[in-house]
């Protein structure tokens, strides 16, 4: 018995049927993810268009306001900003480091399980191709059998045209699961990366607002953490800070007009 014999009488022996369990299988994996993650995401919802309003309007008011409300969201994108909010009395560039790994943590987070239903997405349809050959080659050696036996021709050849498409259907079958598997999973994969790609991007304006107040307004880069001594005066934030300064100018342009 050569090789493609003995793998033959295997195929046929075992059938595709094992083919179809094992899509079956990984299908049911599949669904449990698509339904973990849809509701992980629907878990992080937020109005963006408020929340970026509300970031700065805490921050014209101060550094503690921004962070209260940054931990009142459940988002993503406030979770990276409340960490460059937690370093911004270090300077801009201490923020910006900040935020940038808690968006690193947080796309970990985000693309969680994703890389097993991009991976059934791909192969599915492979696997159910395998079961479709599986069957093909079960109607061929149905075929075979039928030729190879002179007595009672005419009940083989009877038998013979049943047998093989049930083995084509079989094939066919084993196709059909595999694209029943394969099409949900690309789908859902495919709307999830655009989740992530668009959480991302909101992540990314947010940072751009806190960087910018930071690197407009020296009040903020310069003042103490809130767990300063008591000693010392905390340095006026935000609003109070600019008020202050404009009250300083006055105060030298009438010194100067005096003398």
């Amino acid at each position: 018995m050569n090789l493609v014999e003995w793998l033959q009488r295997i195929m046929v022996g075992f059938g595709a049927a094992w083919v179809m369990w094992l899509m079956i299988g990984l299908s049911v994996i599949s669904v449990a993810i698509i339904l973990e993650r849809a509701w992980f995401f629907w878990s992080l919802r937020d109005d963006l268009a408020v929340l970026a309003r509300d970031l700065r309007t805490s921050l014209d008011d101060s550094i503690e306001a921004a962070r209260r409300r940054m931990d009142a969201s459940p988002s993503a994108e406030a979770a990276v900003v409340s960490a460059g909010l937690a370093v911004a009395h270090q300077g801009p560039e201490a923020a910006e480091e900040a935020m940038a790994g808690a968006a690193a943590l947080q796309r970990m987070k985000l693309e969680r399980r994703l890389a097993y239903l991009g991976t059934l997405g791909n192969n599915a349809p492979f696997i159910g191709l395998f079961g479709t050959v599986i069957g093909v080659v079960g109607a061929f050696d149905a075929l075979g059998q039928a030729a190879k036996t002179p007595v009672a021709q005419a009940a083989s050849q009877a038998m013979a045209p049943q047998a093989v498409m049930s083995s084509i259907a079989e094939a066919l079958v084993a196709t059909a699961v595999g694209l029943a598997v394969a099409i949900p999973a690309v789908a859902a994969n495919n709307f999830f990366q655009r989740m992530i790609k668009s959480t991302l991007a909101n992540t990314e304006a947010l940072t751009r607002v806190l960087l910018a107040h930071l690197k407009i307004d020296p009040a903020f880069a310069g003042a103490a953490p809130a767990v300063a001594a008591p000693a010392v005066a905390a340095e006026p934030r935000g609003k109070a800070a600019r008020a202050s300064r404009q009250e300083e100018i006055k105060k030298g342009g009438a010194g100067e007009e005096e003398r």
